[in-house]
């Protein structure tokens, strides 16, 4: 009743022997470094190259943006929880850890969905795609995809921290999430469940039904097309995009779409390993550095 009994946490990260938590020390880092190096390197680019200033790497630009600030709170304290040297979280920092991971996360999923959305209109309306698609609509759609992202995880921030903790004070897991508050709270949880449940159905479900319709009526565009070589490239590209996009929804729907929030802990840890190193390193390389226009301008 007085509010949490309990202070801060304890962070356990991966089980193993020392040399293990090292190797993927090392692991993250390089990770890490590449991930912040790709998508700030995207950003410049394309902030230095005028032929690059289009919806399409605007959007690019706005992923990568949020790449760096995603990886960026997990990595630095995932390493040091791996390490031993910082396996101490306050509540007040647990919170706004997962505030903004998830918010973040929130924020990628539209994001994707827009960007989708963008390549059905250049590949299904090319005539049309530059008068539907200014500049103030994909201004409009970026601020929209930010100001939902954030919104819609405030809810759930304000629900955990009304959350009542009184021990053990151990987390299983590396970073802060709803899955392993829920564990640990001795107060009633439901509210809290059925919000995650209804706000992941919301967020994740609906922008990946949204991505996943303009993919079919892209491929459904490509298999259309006269030239072989050109079904080839596009196919090529689709399906680079396809995979980056399975991978984030399919781990993302694992995570938060489901009723029950308390299970499979170890399992979530190799999870959200995906969410938060793999995909953000693999999006620079997928969506930019594969493109003609940004080789033409490195």
């Amino acid at each position: 009743e007085n509010g949490t009994s309990v202070e801060e946490f304890i962070l356990l990260g991966f089980p193993g022997t020392r040399h293990f938590r090292v190797c993927l020390v090392v692991v993250f880092a390089l990770t890490y470094s590449l991930t912040v190096t790709c998508n700030a390197s995207i950003i410049a680019l394309v902030w230095m190259t005028k032929n690059l200033h289009t919806p399409m790497y605007f959007f690019l630009c706005n992923l990568s943006f949020l790449e760096i600030w995603y990886t960026t709170g997990v990595v630095p304290k995932a390493i040091g929880v791996m390490l031993g040297s910082s396996q101490t979280i306050s509540f007040n920092v647990c919170i706004l850890q997962l505030f903004f991971l998830l918010s973040l996360g929130s924020t990628e999923c539209f994001l994707l969905s827009v960007m989708a959305y963008d390549r059905y209109l250049a590949i299904c309306y090319p005539l049309r795609y530059s008068s539907i698609m200014s500049s103030v609509l994909s201004a409009r759609l970026v601020l929209s995809s930010w100001l939902g992202g954030f919104l819609s995880i405030s809810l759930l921030a304000f629900l955990t921290s009304r959350l009542t903790f009184c021990g053990p004070d151990v987390i299983n897991h590396f970073l802060c999430d709803i899955d392993s508050c829920l564990a640990l709270s001795c107060s009633d949880t439901w509210p809290l469940e059925m919000a995650t449940f209804l706000v992941s159905i919301i967020v994740v479900v609906a922008s990946c039904v949204v991505t996943l319709i303009s993919y079919m009526y892209i491929i459904s565009s490509i298999l259309r097309m006269q030239s072989a070589h050109g079904r080839k490239k596009a196919f090529s590209t689709c399906s680079a995009h396809l995979s980056v996009v399975t991978i984030w929804y399919g781990s993302t729907m694992f995570l938060y779409v489901k009723p029950s929030a308390q299970k499979s802990l170890n399992l979530n840890k190799l999870v959200n390993t995906f969410n938060t190193v793999v995909t953000p390193l693999l999006n620079p390389f997928i969506y930019t550095l594969r493109n003609k226009d940004v080789k033409e301008a490195l």
